[in-house]
């Protein structure tokens, strides 16, 4: 069975920082894309990164120099980390996978930002 579980999320200054964390099961980790997807309030989801097996790595325009996607394969674990948030980052962040034809998405984690 695969399980996305995502943690870390809370509340930030404009400015601050968090890490979000992604631990999957279920899947070979070691080739399986993951993406970091967020939904604000009212707004569409929208995908905000997003990590090959072997490392690569894409952004979306307006975090991409200011969030940082890895991965942890020991731990089975995908990572953002978010500096310089600012209040419009403010969102249920979510953890994304698609593997044996299906897509996965783990609960959310919300951030809010305040300025």
């Amino acid at each position: 069975q695969v399980l996305l579980a995502e943690s870390g999320g809370g509340s930030v200054q404009a400015g601050g920082s968090l890490r979000l964390s992604c631990k999957a099961t279920g899947v070979n980790f070691r080739i399986t894309t993951v993406n970091w997807y967020r939904q604000a309030l009212g707004k569409q989801r929208e995908l905000v990164a997003t990590i090959t097996g072997d490392g690569a790595t894409t952004y979306t325009d307006s975090v991409a120099d200011r969030f940082t996607i890895s991965r942890e394969y020991a731990r089975r674990t995908t990572y953002l980390q978010m500096n310089n948030a600012r209040p419009d980052d403010s969102a249920v962040y979510y953890c994304n996978t698609r593997y044996g034809g299906r897509e996965y998405w783990g609960q959310g984690t919300q951030v809010t930002v305040s300025s």
